[in-house]
């Protein structure tokens, strides 16, 4: 299958690509973002494009691809909403309404996150809930992904300082982690394997948490 990929760059993106590469179900990764992966492999080109509101100049490049996997997104941590909103609503629905357009019926996955609600208090769930509907009502065969808590493999790295310290003082402690909260956790490099398998032969529910993932 050809896929095309959001947010390569970022932690749970750079878990997805690997698996996309290591993968034989998947012939093709085109790549879309700000910035290059640095990565050099057969099966990956990469359009370097600012603008994801405006993708007129690259729909060509999008076209007669199998699924979209979208990793893009940021913390809402010092984020007004109305920013938050832009990237994470904004964005989104301006790449998944453009596929809906010119492949219609294809896989589109969305990463978002656990306690995504509408109709939630907190405003990063407000937002990551409307999103999630939205994307639900496209005619796509849209799935999300709430993974929980993820563990990075194989040398990914967060991009945010943060979230790479919080990682440094947990990973030891992971596979405890992983035996007393089995449900609650996984890693890029299953997200990854369970984004290409969804895309390949579908899943039994369209939001899928961090054990549904373990199980893909």
């Amino acid at each position: 299958m050809k896929v095309i990929l959001f947010g390569a760059t970022g932690m749970i993106g750079r878990g997805v690509l690997r698996e996309c590469l290591l993968d034989d179900r998947v012939t093709a990764v085109l790549a879309v973002g700000r910035s290059a992966t640095g990565v050099a492999h057969p099966k990956l080109r990469e359009i370097l494009h600012d603008d994801l509101l405006d993708l007129s100049a690259i729909e060509d490049d999008l076209r007669g691809h199998d699924a979209c996997f979208f990793c893009l997104g940021v913390s809402s941590a010092g984020m007004g909403e109305a920013d938050y909103r832009r990237i994470t609503y904004d964005y989104t629905l301006s790449v998944a309404r453009t596929l809906a357009r010119l492949s219609p019926g294809s896989t589109f996955v969305y990463v978002s996150g656990v306690g995504a609600d509408e109709q939630g208090r907190a405003m990063w769930a407000r937002v990551k809930g409307m999103t999630e509907n939205a994307l639900l009502a496209l005619p796509l065969e849209a799935y999300v992904f709430r993974p929980g808590y993820v563990q990075a493999m194989y040398g990914v790295t967060s991009r945010t300082r943060l979230y790479r310290l919080a990682y440094l003082v947990i990973r030891p402690l992971y596979p405890v982690l992983r035996r007393l909260a089995a449900g609650q956790v996984t890693t890029t490099e299953r997200i990854g394997q369970a984004m290409i398998t969804v895309a390949e032969r579908g899943a039994p529910r369209r939001v899928l948490g961090p054990e549904d993932l373990n199980a893909l």
